[in-house]
């Protein structure tokens, strides 16, 4: 599903983002990616929805090859993407389920499905009494499960999400990471930056840490280390 090889991202300023990060996720995989600020995370993100390229190395995501990929092509990689943000990203003057709405409008879908699918994962997500409310009459984690809502509403394979618990208290913390777990255990990949140590403490999920630019520990590397060892 995801191939980094021997990825390196420098801006024009001279810094140095990423230094020759290779990782692979496969299939029905949840993974944290972690790391300090500046540690090379959302660098990674951007990469993966090709809202940047690598300067060298190569990035594949769902078939797609990130790095030669031409501009027409990047809002079908798009749709084959959920992308999810710490600041939630939604239109104040759009209700709920207008929101997610317009994420459907913008690439085409039949209008006389749009309502029925953004009521599918409003329902999902737990908020189909919601539908009708505006971005300020929510709370954080309801603005947040409308932002994974409309990241769900294209069916993606894969959901990348940017810290998406960043700005959430404990409980609404909880709640969200609950939901993706869900979506994970429905068969979508889960790419998850985050910082929150203790979300990762609570789940077995596979993790990569990033450090400088650098990938400094994959814990996959450990499990196959440890399958070797057992043989």
């Amino acid at each position: 599903m995801i191939r980094l090889a021997h990825v390196d991202k420098s801006y024009p300023n001279g810094a140095l983002a990423l230094k020759d990060v290779s990782f692979r996720i496969g299939n029905g995989e949840f993974v944290f990616l972690t790391g300090h600020s500046g540690a090379g995370k959302s660098t990674i993100m951007k990469l993966l929805f090709a809202e940047q390229r690598p300067t060298h190395g190569e990035v594949r995501v769902s078939g797609y090859d990130v790095t030669t990929l031409r501009p027409v092509e990047i809002p079908k990689l798009r749709r084959r993407l959920g992308v999810v943000f710490q600041d939630f990203r939604l239109l104040e003057d759009r209700t709920a389920a207008e929101n997610i709405a317009f994420a459907l409008e913008v690439t085409g879908a039949r209008g006389d499905t749009i309502a029925a699918r953004v009521m599918r994962v409003l329902t999902q997500v737990g908020l189909s009494a919601k539908a009708p409310a505006y971005p300020r009459e929510l709370s954080g984690g309801e603005q947040q499960r409308v932002a994974i809502a409309r990241a769900l509403v294209n069916d993606p394979a894969i959901l990348v999400a940017d810290e998406p618990t960043g700005n959430l208290d404990e409980r609404a913390t909880r709640g969200v990471f609950q939901l993706l777990r869900d979506i994970n255990a429905g068969g979508t990949v889960i790419v998850m930056a985050t910082h929150d140590l203790d979300l990762v403490r609570q789940a077995n999920y596979r993790t990569i840490e990033m450090r400088e630019g650098s990938v400094v520990y994959d814990s996959a590397a450990d499990d196959l280390d440890e399958a070797e060892v057992s043989r």
